[in-house]
């Protein structure tokens, strides 16, 4: 309740993303569940970002009560970013219809953001989905200094930043300058219950001699290291020899393909062991996926939470985490799964062998990870940070 007795003041909030609904990646479907949330709960909610595909609506549209206004991108990326000529007129006539501003980073318009929010006095919270992380070379070179210099100039007006956990903050390149501004908000997890009878079609289409099915949900790009995941089938053959991997997510994928097709030799070399389902777009398919699992494998170099862990997790399947911060903590907050040394596919292999071997000791129920990583007291806690901001 308000100070004068009322119904709190409803809010009209703008968030800043370059891809939304209907892309799938942790980041978008972080923001789509509280911006959903926020909508049901009867705040007035804008996202504004970029038409990344042609198939996609030109004009504005409401979705799950949530407007998304979606700007044209000409057919020239910049690694996984676009450019939106419209951008900056319509940051600032929105800006200028909202409250507050929730921008989400990296992104390319981090800085323009930041002189819009002076020049309107709308303060923006921003949330930091991870350190731009891009393979070696002159020119990703060039887009991470650029990038980082662009959320810099941001992160200094921002008047909150949030990250997903303290562990991440006080590690990322991206937060370190400015914990002085950082609150933590765990993201949001929110699963249905799993299909029993979609569950058991599937362990038998994936592994009709009943072996163990390793699940791997993430796209096969060169942070996320699938290749460790199929070296270390070298180790897991050992004990299980008819193990299968599946991978779940994007292949190859447009701004690595030279990952995928470098990596050629190992997936053909492992092909009878391996299943490409491709993408799953929904959260049934996904809570399914994760059930129909011995154990779900990631084994990223950099992470700053990995979401898919704590879906798995809510459906009953431990995890094997490499030892990264961010990526560690629900593995240390609920003991379900092991950590395995990052980058040492051996460790990755005796680790994922230790959890098939002793399963039950990791299995911790539903309830428990529902406490732990709460989607009401998330959203919650992000509803709070608004008001706090927001310009009245």
């Amino acid at each position: 309740m308000s100070s004068n007795g009322h119904e709190p003041e409803k809010l009209k909030i703008l968030i800043a993303l370059l891809y939304y609904f209907p892309h799938r990646t942790g980041l978008t479907i972080h923001v789509q569940r509280v911006a959903e949330e926020l909508a049901r709960r009867g705040h007035e909610v804008t996202v504004l970002t970029a038409r990344y595909h042609i198939s996609l609506p030109r004009d504005e549209v409401i979705h799950n009560g949530v407007r998304i206004v979606r700007l044209w991108t000409p057919p020239v990326a910049i690694s996984r970013g676009m450019i939106m000529p419209a951008y900056p007129w319509a940051a600032l006539g929105l800006m200028m219809q909202h409250d507050v501003v929730w921008v989400n980073v990296p992104m390319l318009e981090t800085a323009l953001l930041g002189v819009l929010s002076k020049l309107t006095g709308r303060k923006i919270v921003a949330t930091h989905h991870g350190d731009l992380i891009l393979p070696d070379g002159f020119a990703n070179r060039v887009i991470r200094d650029v990038m980082f210099g662009f959320y810099k100039f941001m992160a200094r007006q921002a008047a909150q930043l949030v990250a997903y956990s303290r562990d991440y903050a006080e590690h990322s390149y991206y937060l370190k300058p400015f914990l002085d501004k950082v609150t933590v908000i765990s993201p949001p997890v929110h699963l249905p219950l799993p299909n029993p009878q979609r569950v058991e079609e599937w362990r038998a289409e994936w592994s009709n001699d009943g072996g163990p099915i390793i699940g791997f949900a993430s796209r096969f790009v060169e942070e996320k290291r699938p290749d460790l995941l199929l070296r270390a089938l070298e180790v897991i053959n050992q004990t299980y020899p008819n193990a299968r991997i599946v991978f779940v997510g994007e292949y190859p994928v447009k701004y690595e393909q030279d990952f995928w097709e470098r990596h050629q030799p190992l997936v053909q070399k492992y092909r009878d062991q391996l299943v490409f389902p491709g993408m799953m777009n929904d959260a049934q398919s996904m809570a399914d996926f994760y059930a129909a699992c011995d154990v779900l494998a990631l084994t990223s170099d950099s992470e700053c939470f990995a979401l898919v862990q704590v879906e798995a997790m809510l459906s009953g399947t431990p995890v094997v985490m490499t030892n990264i911060h961010g990526g560690r903590v629900p593995v240390m907050e609920t003991g379900m799964g092991k950590l395995a040394t990052a980058g040492d596919w051996r460790s990755i292999g005796e680790a994922l062998v230790e959890v098939l071997q002793n399963r039950e000791q990791y299995i911790k129920p539903r309830a428990f990870i529902e406490e732990k990583f709460s989607f009401k007291d998330t959203v919650d806690r992000y509803e709070k940070v608004f008001r706090q901001y927001a310009r009245r």
